[in-house]
């Protein structure tokens, strides 16, 4: 592939090696991405060659140094350069400096030179991620794998892309970027440079705690961590927004943001086309008590509250010709709901918000996963089966295979290999007790994706290690990761309108503090998120705290894939995958024309469409790209 003209990303950093050909790249860059050209912020190597280079939206750059050694924060704060002159004042090495980091919230990527030595690392959630590909001159490190494939003039990888036709990509396959030669760090570990640039490795930064606390013991942990959290995020500013559904974890931070000092609060619901729905009533009750608790503030406080009417949010699938822009770094399956969410995000801008707080991270870290109950059973099995019961007849798993997959789990590999099936099962009736969910190969998919597919997970189940020995506490992580790595198009979304989104529940140290606590303190089935209610018993008041029920958007989904059937056909004419050889586009067109067909109910089109839009975009910025040979031979 050759190299394209114009970069068509407007928000990467990239860590460059101290050499003419890096040197030479910088340049390309600035003159390759979308005006305005100046918009670059640059760090030098001590040799005056540009070190990084970052063209920014809405985060910001942080640099302090101590002669040749030097810390740089890249991040959505404008952290004080003081706070940063005090861990590298008396940071002996590279690791000690980011140990000395881990005292501060989680919010950003982090590059460090010490002794000649550079870190690259991203978050432990898996949020900010760092990517590293071979350059001439030596290895170049970025927060985008589109930014290094454009150096590197790298093809698509359609291995890749083809998994990412499924629901979920496992671990380690969810690591493989789209672009061939493209590498991208474990969220774990860190990136080490040397030599100025033209020799790496890799080293673990980060170690999840063992889960020894009680709930008693940790609660306040997780309270603190959270309030140090948003803190971060509002620190100076006044104006900001909120998304609050009515559920707990948007109203945990709705009070928390209140309790940070935030002086102009807007807060918005999206109403629910589903007369039973329950989030607005419960959205009201929040904004009541927030109201009722700034006026007991002597502070001016100001709390609005918008309702955005059920007719005003658009459905799934809607805007779909629309889903292009900016190019992330994979496809993600809320491509269907990238319609919904840029005008929740565009009113929340209109308001002059500077900062859009959101619950996202909730559900991932204090929903209590069956997995996690295998890892009580060597020192605590009455407490094991007495949760794994109770989560069994909630979900209607039959005995035998619960007690099969608690007892007898299989290795990570075999499990793996193992975990891709060519028809869907009821996955309502499988206990989830094992590393992961199983996978089915969608029946639009052509011979070539399907063989594409199984070689991937063949390959990765040779030498697969999982994040965790035991599968409760991967499971754990993995959850964490994938929600985290989902919420960035929501980012990117904000960024492209001028405005920061958070998640402060994907920061590192809020990670840390739930998983510190023991497992029967955290999955309670017959409570509902009991950390997070026992963690804001002293912020949120107690009958928001009592909430036991979640809504769900399904009818949304039906009815997009209705009234937009039109406008998905009309994606799967002159499909892009299918160029490729990797969907039968005939079949999904019939598929559009019968929304209501029994397919579509056991195998949601999410990542298809998802695909086929991230691919749009790709292909726009890279003209050159050509279908696969054998693919259009």
């Amino acid at each position: 592939m050759k190299m394209p003209g114009h970069l068509h990303l407007r928000d990467f950093f990239v860590v460059l090696p101290d050499t003419a050909e890096g040197e030479a790249a910088a340049g390309h860059l600035r003159s390759a991405a979308p005006a305005p050209h100046d918009a670059f912020e640059t760090v030098p190597h001590p040799s005056g060659r540009p070190w990084i280079l970052a063209r920014l939206l809405v985060r910001n750059l942080v640099r302090v140094a101590r002669g040749d050694d030097a810390l740089v924060l890249i991040g959505p704060n404008k952290i004080p350069t003081a706070a940063l002159d005090a861990v590298i004042g008396p940071a002996r090495d590279t690791p000690d400096l980011h140990r000395r980091l881990t005292e501060r919230p989680g919010l950003g990527h982090v590059v460090s030179r010490m002794g000649g030595e550079t870190c690259v690392r991203g978050t432990a959630s898996g949020h900010r991620r760092v990517y590293h590909a071979e350059h001439t001159g030596g290895r170049v490190a970025s927060d985008r794998p589109a930014v290094l494939a454009h150096l590197t003039g790298a093809d698509l990888d359609d291995g890749a892309l083809a998994l990412r036709l499924l629901d979920f990509v496992p671990h380690p396959l969810r690591e493989r970027p789209l672009w061939q030669g493209v590498r991208e760090i474990d969220p774990a570990y860190a990136l080490l440079l040397r030599d100025g640039g033209r020799t790496h490795s890799v080293r673990r930064w980060w170690l999840p705690p063992e889960p020894r606390l009680t709930a008693a013991e940790g609660a306040p942990r997780v309270a603190a961590a959270l309030a140090a959290s948003v803190a971060a995020h509002l620190h100076g500013r006044t104006r900001v927004s909120g998304e609050l559904s009515g559920g707990m974890d948007s109203t945990a931070v709705t009070f928390l943001a209140q309790q940070a000092g935030a002086q102009d609060v807007t807060l918005l619901t999206v109403a629910a086309r589903d007369d039973r729905s329950e989030d607005q009533l419960w959205a009201e009750r929040g904004v009541l008590a927030a109201r009722e608790a700034a006026a007991a503030d002597d502070g001016p406080r100001k709390i609005e509250h918008r309702i955005v009417p059920a007719a005003d949010a658009p459905l799934f699938y809607a805007d779909l010709a629309g889903t292009g822009g900016e190019l992330l770094d994979e496809p993600f399956p809320v491509a269907p709901a990238r319609a919904r969410a840029a005008m929740l995000l565009g009113r929340a801008a209109d308001t002059g918000s500077e900062y859009h707080l959101t619950g996202y991270g909730g559900d991932e870290l204090f929903h209590g996963l069956a997995s996690a109950c295998q890892d009580l059973l060597p020192a605590k099995p009455l407490k094991a089966w007495n949760r794994m019961s109770a989560l069994r007849h909630q979900s209607g798993w039959p005995l035998l295979p619960t007690l099969r997959g608690m007892l007898l789990p299989p290795a990570f590999g075999k499990w793996l290999a193992r975990s891709l099936v060519d028809t869907a099962t009821a996955d309502s009736r499988t206990p989830q007790v094992s590393w992961g969910m199983r996978q089915a190969m969608r029946p639009w998919l052509t011979e070539r994706a399907r063989g594409l597919i199984r070689e991937e997970f063949r390959k990765a189940a040779q030498g697969a290690r999982p994040i965790a020995p035991r599968p409760g506490r991967h499971m754990d992580i993995d959850t964490v990761r994938l929600g985290a790595r989902y919420f960035q198009s929501m980012e990117d979304l904000g960024a492209g309108l001028g405005l920061p989104v958070a998640a402060p529940l994907f920061d590192d140290r809020v990670i840390e503090a739930v998983l510190a606590v023991r497992v029967e303190d955290r999955v309670v089935p017959w409570r509902y998120k009991p950390l997070l209610v026992e963690a804001m018993r002293d912020v949120v008041p107690a009958h928001l705290l009592a909430r036991t029920t979640k809504d769900d958007m399904s009818a949304d989904d039906v009815q997009g894939l209705r009234e937009h059937a039109p406008e998905i056909r009309d994606l799967w004419t002159g499909s892009l995958l299918a160029e490729r050889g990797l969907i039968d586009a005939g079949q999904l067109r019939r598929l559009a024309d019968d929304p209501f067909s029994p397919v579509l109910q056991q195998y949601p089109i999410d990542a298809t469409v998802s695909c086929e839009a991230w691919l749009r975009t790709a292909c726009d910025a890279w003209p050159e790209t050509p279908a696969n040979s054998e693919a259009t031979s």
